[in-house]
C-alpha cells in the first residue's frame, strides 16, 4: 500500500489504498518511515508524496486502528521528524483532499501543491485527540496563530483557495505529481542541500 518509485535522484512515495481514502495503518507508517531514512543516505535531489486516486491524498489514520490506539502512536511524529531532517527538496504532491494525522508528514514537506478541489481538516478537537506534538507549530509557522487555531480547535474544513491564500499550499495545479517535477531544478543534489540548510 506504500509505494517507491525511484528514479534516478529523484524518488516519489505513493500512499495507494484508494478504495479507503489512503487511510494510514501502522504497518504503513512504519513503511513510510523506512524509506524516509533510506532517502536521507541516498543523495538524492528531491522526494515527493503523494496518494493514489484523484480524490483523496489520505483521510490520515485508518479507523478501525485508530480506535485500537493508532492515534495516539509515536510513529507519526516519528514520520514528520525524518522528513524534516532530509537534506534533499521534499515536495507534498496532494492529489486530493487532506485530513486528520496526515497533515503531519505534509506539513513536514518543504513544498505543498494541491488540486483545486482538495479540502483540509485536522478534526482532533471533534475527536478528542492532541494534535501530534510538532504539527500546531509547523501549522502556525505557515498559516498564523489564528488560522492555526481555525483548524486544530474551532476544527474548520477549508478549501484550496482559502489554503493557498493562508499559506497552507503553495500553489494549486491541475496535475500536483507533474508541477512537482518541474519544480526540480538541474543541480546537483549537494548544492540544492547546501541552499536548503541556508534558508
Amino acid at each position: 500500500m506504500i509505494e517507491l518509485d525511484q528514479r534516478e535522484d529523484i524518488w516519489t512515495l505513493t500512499i495507494n489504498r484508494p478504495d479507503k481514502a489512503n487511510s494510514l495503518t501502522s504497518e504503513m507508517l512504519a513503511d513510510l518511515i523506512q524509506v524516509v531514512k533510506m532517502a536521507d543516505k541516498a543523495d538524492l535531489r528531491a522526494l515527493i508524496l503523494t496518494g493514489g486516486g484523484d480524490k483523496v491524498f489520505s483521510a490520515g489514520a485508518d479507523l478501525e486502528e485508530a480506535k485500537a490506539g493508532l492515534a495516539l502512536s509515536p510513529l507519526w511524529e516519528e514520520l514528520s521528524r525524518a522528513i524534516v531532517r532530509l537534506p534533499c527538496l521534499t515536495i507534498a504532491a496532494l492529489n486530493g483532499t487532506l485530513a486528520g494525522g496526515a497533515f503531519g508528514m505534509v506539513l513536514a514537506c518543504d513544498v505543498r501543491l494541491a488540486p483545486a478541489h482538495a479540502k483540509f481538516f485536522y478534526p482532533v478537537a471533534k475527536l478528542g485527540f492532541l494534535p501530534q506534538p510538532s504539527d500546531p507549530r509547523r501549522l502556525a509557522t505557515l498559516v498564523g496563530p489564528a488560522r492555526a487555531k481555525m483548524i486544530l480547535v474551532a476544527g474548520q474544513k477549508i478549501t484550496a483557495d482559502e489554503a493557498l491564500i493562508w499559506g497552507l499550499v503553495d500553489r494549486l495545479e491541475t496535475n500536483p505529481l507533474e508541477a512537482a517535477h518541474a519544480l526540480i531544478p538541474e543541480a546537483k543534489a549537494d548544492h540544492m542541500a547546501a541552499i536548503k540548510s541556508m534558508i
